[in-house]
């Protein structure tokens, strides 16, 4: 009855913030509404001069062909974030001239929800995909969140929705339901708790019980089921990237590399798994790089992460399987000037939604802080 009681308690405060938050969520919607005039991006010795201790960054990954065309993009987003308060959010994922070029907080998707649970901009523009633009607008239903390209979608957040959720929960009464953050605010809003790579052992051990149910992807539900006694029952969805690697690959890469270290993401298959001399989430596998050093080694994840940790790792050869991401990769730098010039592609979502989703998220922030 006491632990009922709680609940209600709970329930009562949630409705009342959220009145309160909603009430002002578009108090100054007409002053951020304003489009800007589209920046001059000729590539000038003031632009080169500007953005040089940027490309000395990227040097090793970014052709000095290509600076001349990416180098005033730089400048002018730099200058616009400035003049909108506006942060953005680089996934691993993006490519190096985004990543560390434009990027304010770089990350795997916990990284990033936590980015976005505290930042203080008014505007947030997502380097990454949409799941991760409505994770952020969940957090900051009071802000305005961006997204360079509205069709950067991702084929595990396809995979599933709320209603797959409800009739797991009718299947499966009582057992608690772990979503990885790669899904959809709906589908968020229908399970107790996210998770990431990073932390989903933890996070299923957390719940105390002797059965949980992962969704969507069912390879790292299957990777999870081996580091842990309870019972993971998976989803059966899939990365489209991840899924594509095998273990035969992996063999191939040894045979035409010696002595190389292949570090995989536990979206991939098993077999790759077994391949592996280590697996990871994304920040696990860039730490496992930067703390190691290896003379060589063969990232098995999106193509641009490698690009990524070579500037941070340069003395580290880069064996490049190159699967690359189609959703990440519709973000680029014209995509997201243009979202800042023109405020464009705002992310919405149900504030009858938002609650709930906020819950699953904020648990997830909450036990790994």
């Amino acid at each position: 009855m006491l632990r009922l009681s709680i609940k209600q308690i709970r329930l009562q405060k949630e409705v009342t913030m959220t009145d309160t938050m909603f009430s002002e969520i578009h108090k100054n919607e007409e002053s951020k509404n304003i489009s800007l005039p589209m920046p001059d991006l000729t590539y000038t010795p003031e632009v080169a001069e500007a953005t040089a201790h940027l490309y000395e960054r990227v040097s090793k990954v970014v052709t000095p062909i290509e600076w001349p065309t990416f180098a005033p993009y730089i400048k002018a987003i730099n200058e616009l974030k400035v003049q909108r308060n506006a942060v953005i959010l680089a996934h691993n994922y993006m490519t190096p001239e985004i990543f560390h070029c434009i990027g304010d907080f770089m990350g795997d998707s916990l990284q990033l929800a936590k980015e976005a649970a505290n930042t203080k901009a008014d505007v947030i523009v997502q380097a990454g995909v949409h799941f991760m633009a409505e994770t952020s607008k969940v957090l900051n239903p009071d802000k305005m969140v961006l997204m360079p390209d509205m069709e950067a979608g991702c084929s595990l957040a396809d995979s599933i929705t709320a209603a797959d959720v409800r009739a797991l929960r009718e299947a499966y009464p009582g057992v608690p339901i772990v979503t990885y953050v790669n899904t959809s605010a709906d589908v968020k809003a229908e399970c107790d708790i996210c998770c990431t790579s990073s932390n989903a052992v933890k996070i299923v051990e957390s719940l105390g019980s002797d059965r949980v149910i992962m969704v969507p992807d069912e390879y790292l539900a299957k990777y999870v089921a081996t580091k842990t006694d309870v019972e993971i029952i998976a989803w059966k969805g899939h990365c489209e990237v991840h899924e594509r690697f095998s273990g035969e690959e992996m063999r191939e890469y040894r045979e035409a590399n010696p002595g190389i270290r292949i570090i995989a993401h536990p979206e991939c298959p098993p077999d790759v798994i077994t391949e592996a001399d280590f697996t990871g989430s994304t920040s696990g596998m860039i730490n496992w790089v930067k703390d190691n050093q290896p003379a060589k080694v063969l990232l098995v994840t999106e193509c641009s992460m490698s690009d990524n940790v070579a500037v941070e790792a340069p003395n580290v050869e880069f064996i490049r399987p190159c699967n690359l991401c189609p959703h990440m990769k519709r973000i680029t730098l014209p995509s997201v000037l243009d979202a800042l010039v023109h405020l464009r592609h705002e992310v919405t979502i149900d504030p009858a939604v938002i609650v709930p989703a906020r819950r699953a998220v904020e648990r997830m922030i909450n036990l790994t802080n």
